[in-house]
């Protein structure tokens, strides 16, 4: 839920221009027979390459009572083939000098491969292999089920913070699936089986449901024959259908809920409020709530939440604010205050909301609206440092619903936001009716 959103400038910010030209990536965009979506973004300033594939299946789109197969099956894709043996992938990557990982979200799950980029032919090779020829044994399924169980336990069950994201993404949404963690709840892990992986990889695992992402040093022609040659073969699979997810009904009460943990370090207290997407050729109130995330939350030292406690009332050592822009369905707009010692849970709130009862009536100062638009500015210039980056933010946008062109029109549409565009969004969205407020405590001090 705290996640940091986009990628924040410094030093030279102030020497970049508003007035720059649109940025456009070298981007081709092709669709195979079978109908995997295939996207080529040049960068030859590196005789390098990464490979993304994304499967348009992520937790949110798992059946009722199986949450955690998509994450579950992320791992169990390692496992090998018929020609490569167990784990044996990563290896063989790893011999041409390259590295390679998979990640889950609600949305999708990727997997990647960065290497030369004359070792391209073969990571397609690799990957189109696994995409059909998986060999996952009984023994398999029991062993990755148990390192599941055990990650969970870890990264979740032992962290204070992370159980109260669980309970704060339950409470949030009343309805949508985005509600169930991606790691899934622990009893629906334990009782997936050897079946039930193996009707989802026939089901989900096929070109038709599929976008290949190839950023770097490449031709996109030379990819396009690759891709038809490794790709372009695979059967598509007949159970692919709309992505139609249950929809939230209207939220008319604000939620709370507490945490309290005798291993909490340091307690804070949390908001998340519901907020839409990013919405294919229609993405301006999003690009607002972006530039809203940055003036409250955002901006280091500068922002409104920092400034006001953290330096002017002292209530707080730590302050911030997020946006899921990138997602299906709409998501969370999120707050978060640490408060500082000798200060209430309940007085940090009580300060956090009093700075965005202010920033709802007065708005944002000018200098900081023009502040914050140069960094966003400077971060997306930046951005195009990296074509692995580039391969990212494409991705999960066509994973997520939005098109090549939504991506390419992004910055200028960030740079189109105005004050009042902000103040319309910030409205809308920061109304407690439609959020779930937590704070972490400790024992002693959740009252």
């Amino acid at each position: 839920m705290f996640r940091t959103l986009g990628r924040r400038a410094f030093g030279l910010i102030a020497l970049l221009p508003l007035s720059l030209p649109a940025m456009a990536d070298t981007v081709s965009h092709f669709t195979l027979k079978n109908g995997m979506e295939v996207v080529v973004i040049e960068d030859h300033r590196a005789p390098v390459v990464t490979q993304m594939v994304w499967y348009k299946i992520g937790r949110a789109d798992e059946a009722a009572g199986h949450s955690g197969i998509a994450h579950f099956f992320e791992h169990l894709m390692f496992k090998g083939t018929k020609e490569i043996g167990p784990n044996e992938f990563s290896a063989i990557v790893e011999k041409q000098g390259g590295d390679d990982n998979a990640f889950t979200t609600q949305d999708y799950t990727a997997y990647f491969q960065r290497v030369a980029a004359d070792r391209l032919d073969l990571m397609m090779k690799l990957e189109a292999d696994r995409m059909v020829n998986l060999n996952m044994s009984e023994e398999d399924v029991a062993t990755e089920r148990q390192v599941i169980l055990e990650e969970r336990g870890q990264r979740v069950d032992s962290d204070p913070g992370s159980l109260l994201q669980e309970q704060m993404g339950a409470a949030q949404f009343l309805n949508h699936p985005y509600g169930i963690p991606v790691i899934g709840w622990r009893q629906e892990i334990a009782a997936l089986t050897h079946d039930d992986a193996m009707a989802f990889y026939k089901a989900y695992y096929a070109p038709n449901n599929a976008i290949l992402v190839v950023a770097g040093d490449v031709d996109p022609q030379a990819v396009l024959a690759m891709a038809e040659t490794h790709y372009g073969p695979l059967p598509p699979s007949d159970k692919i259908k709309p992505r139609l997810r249950p929809a939230e009904p209207p939220q008319l009460a604000e939620r709370r809920l507490v945490l309290r943990d005798e291993r909490v370090a340091q307690p804070y207290v949390a908001r998340s409020y519901l907020a839409p997407q990013r919405k294919s050729g229609d993405q301006k109130e999003a690009a607002a709530l972006s530039v809203l995330a940055e003036l409250l939350g955002g901006a280091g030292t500068t922002s409104v939440l920092t400034r006001a406690l953290q330096f002017d009332s002292q209530t707080a050592v730590y302050a911030s604010a997020f946006y899921s822009d990138v997602s299906l369905d709409p998501d969370t707009f999120s707050l978060v205050v640490v408060p500082a010692g000798g200060v209430s849970l309940g007085d940090a709130e009580a300060a956090m909301d009093a700075v965005i009862a202010k920033f709802l009536q007065d708005g944002p100062k000018p200098e900081d609206f023009a502040r914050i638009k140069t960094q966003i500015r400077a971060s997306e210039i930046y951005a195009r440092d990296s074509a692995g980056g580039l391969a990212r933010s494409y991705g999960a946008a066509l994973a997520s619903g939005l098109t090549v062109q939504d991506v390419q029109d992004w910055p200028s549409i960030l740079q189109s936001v105005t004050p009042e565009d902000v103040m319309v969004a910030a409205r809308k969205v920061l109304n407690k009716n439609n959020a779930v407020t937590g704070w972490l405590a400790t024992p002693e001090a959740a009252k």
